[in-house]
């Protein structure tokens, strides 16, 4: 069955006079109704894939299709919600009344207004002035803004940047409940546990370069089985014959083996028949972090 593509890009480059290449020739697909994860470290060409997304800039080269009309078009903006860095409102303005002005601005009525507060939990705060707001209330106003519109495309750039434990876990829980449904949303990041635990599919983004994409169980890619036995050249051997020769590894001390995990007991049985003491037996997959770090060069999180 054929998924919907609501964001799509072909050859999408931005190239700026200074001779710096922030995107290069990006290639993404967003479907309709997950969570996707655009995921990078900082400088890597997020924001400004973003940007050309929305029509704040025009790219260099390429194209570019999102909510099924051109990036910045009235058919496609009135599709879209969106925070690119962080949200701004009128100070001594309260949170209701900077959302009448968006409103206003949008052409929609106040009646979403309610909703659109309720929904990021804000509501009890409705009234009191955006100055007097925590880092995480003014995120959770930024969202509310971008709900106004009821779109079907939410965009979120870095939206727990700045936010402490609680704020970042209550963003998340935010991000998955609105996430739910015929609802895409679209969150650029650089923090490696919010994607894993918010996302669906995931992009990773290096110097404007989209260096890989989809789930986050493809990009681990498959479990592997960790053995530690002794003598380690008598259990080589039985696990050379068992998997193969380029099947078979040492990371510290260990043994890595690319196996199919179903024969995990004719493996330990072997081994025990052939006179090796097996002290561990079990099942791994690589982090995302290993996958991030391989792919991008960077440590997580950076």
């Amino acid at each position: 069955m054929l998924q919907e593509t609501v964001v799509e890009t072909t050859g999408l480059s931005k190239r700026y006079g200074n001779g710096v290449v922030a995107v290069d020739n990006l290639q993404l697909n967003v479907f309709r109704g997950e969570v996707y994860g655009f995921l990078g470290p900082n400088g890597a060409g997020k924001t400004t894939t973003l940007r050309m997304l929305l029509g704040l800039i025009k790219p260099t080269t390429g194209s570019a299709r999102v909510a099924g009309s051109a990036p910045g078009s009235p058919a496609s903006l009135a599709k879209i919600g969106a925070i690119v860095e962080t949200p701004a409102f009128y100070p001594y303005l309260s949170g209701y009344d900077n959302l009448r002005v968006l409103a206003d601005y949008c052409g929609v009525p106040y009646s979403r207004i309610g909703p659109a507060l309720d929904q990021v939990e804000l509501t009890p705060r409705a009234k009191h002035k955006f100055a007097t707001y925590s880092m995480g209330m003014k995120q959770r106003l930024g969202v509310a803004s971008a709900l106004l519109k009821e779109p079907e495309l939410l965009i979120l750039d870095e939206p727990t940047n700045g936010l402490d434990p609680q704020g970042m876990a209550d963003m998340r829980n935010l991000i998955i409940q609105i996430g739910q449904g015929e609802r895409t949303v679209l969150i650029s990041s650089h923090l490696l546990n919010e994607v894993e635990l918010m996302c669906s599919r995931i992009g990773v983004i290096q110097k404007g370069k989209l260096v890989a994409e989809g789930t986050i169980d493809d990009l681990r890619g498959a479990a592997h089985l960790i053995v530690r036995a002794a003598p380690a050249d008598k259990a080589r051997k039985v696990l050379e014959a068992v998997a193969g020769s380029p099947n078979v590894t040492v990371e510290d001390g260990a043994f890595r083996l690319k196996v199919d995990l179903g024969r995990t007991s004719q493996i330990n049985r072997q081994l025990v028949e052939a006179g090796v003491e097996v002290t561990e037996l079990r099942t791994a997959e690589r982090s995302l972090e290993e996958v991030f770090m391989e792919l991008t060069g960077t440590q997580g999180g950076l």
